[in-house]
């Protein structure tokens, strides 16, 4: 019953197939805002879990424009590139980032996030 607003990032959990492309299966995450930080108000759908997420360490890649499915996965595609074997991360999951509500039309940023093992 309390109106949050949209915040940023809005954090996508993808799970790539062998070939690169994503499964349906996807985890949404929002940010909780500060005022809420310290005592989240309990959600009305048993869909939507509060969790907390710790610190880490990511590889990161920043992108423009309207991101598209497509976007993530040739993003995704150019970081494991540009990592090689030089970095350990998890290769099972990787997290698709937005930061700009759809109205927004120019400066748009996203970002692909693998997390660092």
């Amino acid at each position: 019953g309390v109106g949050m607003g949209m915040t940023a990032p809005v954090s996508i959990t993808a799970f790539p197939a062998e070939d690169g492309s994503l499964q349906q299966k996807v985890k949404v995450a929002l940010r909780i805002p500060s005022q809420f930080q310290d005592n989240p108000p309990c959600p009305s759908d048993e869909s939507i879990k509060i969790e907390e997420r710790q610190g880490m360490t990511i590889y990161s890649t920043q992108f423009g424009g309207y991101a598209k499915e497509t976007d993530y996965v040739s993003y995704a595609a150019k970081l494991r590139s540009a990592l090689e074997s030089e970095a350990t991360y998890h290769k099972d999951f990787y997290f698709c980032n937005g930061y700009d509500p759809p109205m927004k039309p120019y400066g748009r940023r996203n970002e692909v996030w693998f997390l660092k093992e």
